[in-house]
């Protein structure tokens, strides 16, 4: 790694790492002095390594000027003896000398409490996603602001906000007892499903592969799998699920950032590594007797990956859809379902099937019925497509539908 890249990867890594062990150290009233310290080691950093250049051990250094500044900072700040917890309880003087532990599971430990005291029914999604962002990813006010398509005074009221409702709760940084692990679980599990999400199906009209947002996403649900509270069924499956879908971000763009369809994906480019990791989660999570979406879904995405197409694929992922939809109903669950069903029993039924959801207002159903009408009446499948172009924001979408519109012509 070049030498200018080391201070910004360190960041996005240790930043992280640094905030959670210091929020869960101070009480989550006191985040935002947590988020000064880690942020003021790395201006340090930036100061001390232009000068003198870069450490022999640069995330060493990190962690001990981080400690050093916790330690002055609770030295000089005496109210925390009533305010934080029991073992800070001490006299100002020998504040300096309290353990700061950065070490590797102490650090796995803070994020994962971090991961259920943010990702709380008590704050909205937006701000779930906000704050898992900021806290658990180290992405800075700017980039959070770029993924959600919004000003940075936006997100900062949105972080301000849900960072006052958690402290007027006074919500605990911990793992949730046995009695209510499921629903808490349920909570982080959807926080993490629509992080990935908004990577890998990426809102913002100029990226269509947020990769850095869908990465995050994987990693913190693999740290749920390192603990045996949280090491449940459904979290093995959504990183199934995460894996499969993973596996073919790099053969989804062109080199000019287009999309490129499933059907005319180069499969070569799929990563076997990820999808033999896929494989492991999903035979993982088939303990216990309790099928969640993201069990279905996880499945679906295993059969996008196979490389040859068996005679029961896609008759196969029908009624995978067909179950999914009786347990969560979703717009985009529907429009997919239709497709697979086009592939199973032909464009005819689907049409039918695909005009009764009545979409109109999303783009990707009139994308969808111009697929459909393609070769079968290539005048309706252009208006349709000509009707996506319209509710699209997304230069990447018009790109390919404006290409679709071409072969009907």
């Amino acid at each position: 790694m070049q030498n200018q890249n080391i201070l910004p990867h360190l960041f996005r890594t240790e930043y992280r790492k640094i905030t959670s062990v210091l929020c869960k150290l101070f009480g989550i009233e006191h985040i935002e002095i947590a988020e000064d310290l880690a942020s003021d080691t790395f201006l340090q950093a930036s100061e001390t390594w232009g000068l003198k250049g870069f450490p022999e051990n640069p995330t060493a250094w990190l962690y001990t000027v981080a400690k050093n500044k916790a330690r002055d900072y609770l030295k000089h700040h005496a109210v925390f003896q009533q305010k934080i917890s029991e073992q800070l309880k001490q006299s100002a003087d020998t504040f300096y000398e309290l353990e700061i532990d950065l070490s590797d599971q102490n650090i796995t430990d803070s994020q994962l409490q971090m991961m259920f005291a943010i990702c709380n029914p008590l704050i909205s999604i937006e701000e779930q996603i906000g704050l898992s962002l900021r806290i658990l990813c180290g992405f800075g006010v700017n980039e959070i602001a770029n993924a959600f398509l919004t000003n940075k005074e936006t997100i900062k009221k949105r972080l301000f906000r849900a960072k006052e409702k958690l402290r007027s709760a006074q919500i605990k940084i911990e793992v949730p007892g046995e009695n209510e692990i499921e629903e808490r679980l349920d909570a982080v599990l959807r926080t993490l499903y629509l992080l990935f999400n908004e990577g890998y199906y990426s809102s913002n009209p100029n990226t269509v592969v947020r990769k850095d947002l869908s990465l995050e996403a994987l990693r913190l649900a693999h740290l749920l799998t390192q603990n045996e509270k949280t090491d449940h069924p459904q979290v093995n499956a959504l990183i199934a699920l995460m894996c499969f879908q993973s596996s073919r971000l790099d053969a989804r763009t062109n080199d000019s950032g287009e999309i490129i369809l499933y059907h005319n994906q180069n499969k070569e480019l799929w990563n076997d590594e990820l999808i033999s990791t896929g494989e492991y989660y999903l035979n993982r999570s088939s303990k216990g007797n309790v099928i969640s979406k993201y069990h279905l879904e996880a499945s679906i995405a295993f059969f996008h990956t196979t490389k040859t197409e068996p005679a029961h694929k896609w008759e196969t992922i029908l009624q995978l859809y067909n179950q999914l939809l009786r347990i969560e109903y979703s717009p985009i669950a529907a429009l997919n379902r239709t497709y697979a069903l086009s592939k199973a029993n032909g464009k005819l039924p689907a049409i039918a099937e695909a005009e009764k959801l009545n979409l109109t207002t999303n783009h990707l159903y009139y994308t969808l019925l111009g697929e459909l009408y393609s070769g079968i009446d290539n005048t309706k499948a252009i208006s349709c497509y000509k009707e996506a172009l319209r509710l699209t924001s997304s230069e990447a979408d018009r790109v390919v539908i404006n290409g679709k519109i071409a072969e009907c012509e």
